[in-house]
């Protein structure tokens, strides 16, 4: 999965900002509220592929294709897969621009999201696993792009606070209602578990795409690779920019490495009650850490702004996420993992909120507003690519989960010491 906007990451892992638009939205050509109802069913159904195969499907294929090394397998597989993300988000919001729609990449994007995850559940090896996660990843990464980019086309100025709610309680829901599903075809079915998220991504783009009518809009020229490379290097020489840049890389980076391992967290260091399964146990723990980011993201960011101040918040908010990840290694119980994902999900939402807030001041141009968001957005996706190779290097090589949880406490506090240099903006 890729956080970055259209123009830019997430996640097969992690969640993305709505894009920023430079300019005012065109008139909707339809009810507003049927477009953001609409909007939020879309980005629940790619949130449940995201994390319903992320966190449960996939990490369950891999096992059980080769149990000895699934640790590893894992990490091939996922980090491979983020750089077919990483480059297909861009390039399909390049396209969705110069052909002035989103409907038909969406819907092109999610029929074709079927195909690949019913070709990637019929798979046998970890060549072909790998092969048809990118494909998945590929395909999913056209449906984000362009539906992303539907609230700074559609949507008016004023309303985009409203959009952007909508939108993001895509997030929560997506992660409960997909980690459900899938776990309830695991471990025995997984195949099934891959048609039914299929077709639940199928079905959200063709209701999209059918029931939102949609005006073409002028194509945009696209800048050339080079003068965007470029953009990249101007926009991380500006200090403060900088600074919340790589304070964002280090808290995904630390996140990520132990959210993608969950699975296994589960199953080979923490001791769960009788009677409850690695699958049951993720089914619940996912659902908490969705809604306790989800309170923290909305409590975090009112907060922050009635207080004036964000710098307090991102580093109070990195710290408990460490604090978070050294409750299962001090107490590797089902309640130490609760803790964790209660704490964790807590601290990581109000950073979401506050840093995304903290970034807007400390823009490099505000005539570039758009341009620069989507440099940040790098944060997002670089550590999809990077979190899933260290993990399994930490966990193979250097102390098992213990180290995992460890080394993504030392990350994340240092995304706490990154914001201490940032000067205009207490």
């Amino acid at each position: 999965m890729s956080t970055a906007s259209p123009k830019a990451r997430p996640t097969h892992d992690a969640p993305p900002p709505s894009p920023v638009g430079d300019a005012p939205a065109q008139p909707l050509s339809g009810r507003l509220g049927s477009l953001l109802c609409l909007l939020a069913v879309g980005n629940t159904a790619m949130f449940m592929i995201y994390m319903g195969v992320g966190q449960v499907l996939l990490p369950t294929q891999v096992e059980a294709l080769d149990p000895a090394n699934k640790v590893a397998n894992l990490g091939l597989v996922s980090g491979v897969s983020a750089v077919f993300a990483t480059l297909f988000n861009p390039l399909a919001g390049l396209l969705s621009d110069r052909s002035g729609r989103r409907n038909p990449w969406i819907l092109g994007g999610g029929i074709a999201a079927l195909g690949a995850l019913a070709l990637l559940g019929a798979v046998h090896t970890v060549l072909l696993v790998t092969i048809g996660w990118c494909l998945v990843q590929a395909t999913m990464n056209v449906y984000q792009a362009a539906i992303t980019a539907v609230v700074p086309d559609r949507v008016p100025m004023e309303r985009r606070g409203l959009a952007s709610a909508m939108v993001g309680i895509g997030t929560p829901l997506g992660t409960i209602l997909g980690v459900t599903i899938a776990s309830a075809f695991v471990p025995d079915d997984v195949r099934t578990g891959y048609l039914v998220l299929g077709a639940v991504i199928a079905l959200a783009a063709v209701l999209f795409s059918v029931l939102v009518r949609e005006t073409k809009q002028p194509a945009v020229k696209a800048d050339s690779l080079g003068r965007q490379l470029t953009a990249l290097v101007s926009a991380l020489r500006t200090h403060d920019f900088r600074w919340a840049f790589i304070g964002r890389f280090l808290l995904v980076l630390g996140y990520l490495s132990i959210i993608l391992y969950q699975l296994y967290i589960l199953q080979d260091h923490i001791d769960l009650p009788a009677g409850l399964s690695p699958t049951e146990a993720l089914a619940i723990l996912s659902p908490v850490g969705a809604v306790c980011t989800l309170l923290s993201t909305v409590l975090g960011g009112v907060l922050s702004d009635r207080v004036g101040r964000r710098k307090p918040f991102i580093a109070v908010s990195c710290v408990f996420t460490a604090i978070g990840m050294m409750i299962p290694v001090l107490s590797p119980t089902w309640t130490g993992m609760l803790a964790f994902g209660v704490v964790t999900g807590l601290s990581f939402g109000c950073f979401m909120a506050v840093d995304t807030a903290l970034v807007t001041l400390v823009l490099p141009s505000a005539d570039d507003a758009a341009r620069d968001m989507g440099v940040l957005n790098i944060a997002n996706a670089g550590p999809q690519i990077i979190a899933p190779f260290m993990a399994s290097l930490v966990v193979g090589s250097l102390g098992g989960y213990p180290a995992l949880f460890v080394a993504g406490a030392v990350i994340t506090v240092l995304g706490a010491l990154s914001v201490i240099p940032i000067r205009s903006v207490r």
